[in-house]
């Protein structure tokens, strides 16, 4: 009897034990597995973000699950920059990757902080599936890689994403993990059908440009209908990503984020500090965490992710890093002490096109400083001239600038030979036409965002 009652004594204190430690903070809150979904040379041309053509349902309802964010920008607004940024937390100037990963540019050092080293120290088993673009490989030592790169050719069908993150929850069942899957859509060339995706593609009939772009040609047209396709193979991809969370039964216990890396390859897009380059979507879903299809007008970057995860993770924000936090986002709580600008910045990304712009935006005023006045801006130019047909297919040659109008064809200019300074009143002007720089009645403005 005396024996039984010893049994149950280390039984019971066995027990009080257990209680303890499930009710502390630490066990209570498991960290969640990471989920962070990329795509290609994109902004907001979502359903969910009021996109008339988009076929996105799947992201859509992500969305509808999670939080979106109205106003979301990237640093920069070519791939291995902004990849860069959001992967490290910090700006080109600080992390050293001021172009592309492919004309050599890289980290100034590899022993930089970043979401795969951070994260394995928190306990973290870490994949990538597609695209990484930083300098060198090798600072971001992934547990598990799939599917290299394949933007141009389109060699993997979405199912392959998908089954390949399976593979990944499969093996990733005894710890946290952080994964980040990369698409290629909707990177040019804009392709119509891949093994048959998506089922009912556009047509240049059934599409306009962007509003942003400015100019409308059938060409151009054809060219939009084909991005408008890609995206909707992208959203069939997510779709079947998010079925393989959920049917490894890690959805509840997932912070998944959804980002495009940058703005679409049209002009004034991809390479620009304009909108339709630094503007982009981002969705954030966390089970228990999110207000179920909540909408911020909060001023948020792709900066913000790192410090976000770092602290759903448990780990401690390096001080060094300027993003913030969503978490207070996540709710329809009130926010204070917010950001008030969002900083932009380019190279030009490679050598031969080096053209720094910077940019200043608050909620309603933009500013854009240009160090070399007058100067030819070659990206601009690629996208405006017949002998650079990588860019210019997507972009508006001299017959199609023929057909725009003057106001428009004058802000093609001021891209390609920009002025000192551009100011842009996004209330008034969201697709920024009317450079107010040289306005008297602006010069307070002006004077601030130079000042901030």
């Amino acid at each position: 009897m005396q024996q039984w009652k010893k049994r149950l004594t280390s039984i019971s204190g066995f027990l009080g034990l257990l209680m303890v430690l499930i009710s502390s903070p630490a066990l209570a809150d498991a960290p969640p597995n990471i989920l962070l979904i990329v795509s290609e040379d994109n902004g907001p041309e979502l359903g969910c973000y009021g996109d008339p053509y988009a076929q996105t349902p799947h992201l859509d309802q992500l969305a509808q699950t999670g939080v979106r964010f109205e106003n979301a920008f990237v640093p920069y607004s070519v791939c291995s920059p902004s990849r860069a940024c959001f992967l490290t937390g910090k700006y080109p100037h600080q992390n050293g990757q001021i172009g592309l990963a492919t004309h050599k540019f890289a980290l100034y050092q590899k022993q930089t902080p970043n979401f795969v080293t951070l994260l394995k120290q928190q306990g973290y088993r870490t994949g990538l599936i597609g695209k990484l673009h930083v300098n060198p490989e090798d600072a971001f030592p992934f547990d598990f890689r799939a599917i290299p790169s394949a933007n141009f050719k389109r060699q993997e069908p979405v199912t392959a994403y998908a089954s390949k993150a399976a593979e990944f929850f499969k093996q990733s069942q005894e710890q946290p993990w952080f994964l980040s899957v990369n698409f290629p859509d909707a990177h040019l060339p804009f392709i119509r059908q891949v093994n048959g995706q998506p089922e009912h593609p556009l047509s240049a009939d059934d599409v306009k440009p962007m509003p942003w772009v400015g100019v409308d040609t059938p060409r151009l047209r054809e060219q939009v209908a084909n991005y408008y396709n890609c995206m909707a193979r992208l959203d069939v991809g997510v779709g079947l990503l998010l079925n393989e969370l959920d049917q490894a039964g890690e959805t509840g216990n997932t912070l998944i984020f959804y980002i495009g890396d940058h703005g679409a390859q049209f002009p004034r897009g991809k390479g620009s500090v304009y909108e339709g380059g630094l503007r982009v979507p981002l969705i954030v879903s966390w089970p228990g965490k999110t207000q179920s299809g909540l909408v911020r007008k909060e001023l948020a970057s792709t900066l913000d992710l790192l410090p976000t995860a770092l602290a759903a993770a448990g780990c401690e924000i390096p001080e060094d890093l300027p993003g913030r936090n969503l978490e207070p986002l996540l709710t329809n709580a009130p926010v204070t002490n917010w950001r008030d600008y969002i900083f932009g910045f380019t190279t030009g990304s490679f050598p031969r096109n080096c053209y720094i712009q910077h940019s200043l935006r608050d909620t309603r005023y933009k500013l854009i400083s240009n160090p070399r006045p007058g100067t030819d801006n070659l990206i601009a130019d690629s996208y405006l001239d017949e002998s650079h047909p990588h860019f210019v297919i997507s972009g508006a040659t001299a017959a199609d600038q023929k057909t725009i109008s003057p106001q428009v064809k004058q802000a093609l200019a001021r891209w390609s030979r920009p002025p000192r300074y551009e100011l842009y009143d996004l209330q008034q002007d969201p697709y920024e036409w009317n450079n107010l720089a040289e306005d008297a009645d602006y010069a307070a403005t002006k004077a601030r965002l130079i000042n901030a």
